[in-house]
């Protein structure tokens, strides 16, 4: 085969694997199911999120991974953009779920 040919196949597998990856994030919640006995119900005031706030880890997640590929594909080509992309989806996954403070106090007034 010819080399670019090569790496033509190399990088639509490179950027399947990337596609895939970003999207098993979404799939998750899909499986969690979550049950409310008929004593515990109460009446709350639902908020309105926009759609950063119901996806912002994910987004952050993506964001890093597409900054770590696009950091790798400059320094390095197709193989340093999957080396990328790895590192950054990595650095991106470390800081959203075990970095970042997730739960902060609200006071409301009444």
């Amino acid at each position: 085969m010819k080399r670019s040919l090569v790496n033509t196949r190399i990088k639509r597998y490179l950027t399947m694997v990337v596609i895939l990856f970003t999207l098993s994030f979404a799939v998750e919640p899909l499986f969690l199911v979550s049950t409310v006995s008929a004593q515990t119900r109460h009446t709350y005031h639902r908020r309105h999120r926009s759609f950063w706030q119901k996806h912002r880890d994910k987004l952050t997640v993506a964001g890093t991974t597409g900054a770590g590929a696009a950091i790798g594909g400059i320094a390095g080509g197709g193989k340093g953009a999957a080396i990328g992309a790895l590192a950054g989806a990595g650095g991106g996954a470390l800081y959203t779920y075990k970095l970042r403070k997730r739960h902060r106090r609200h006071y409301h007034r009444y």
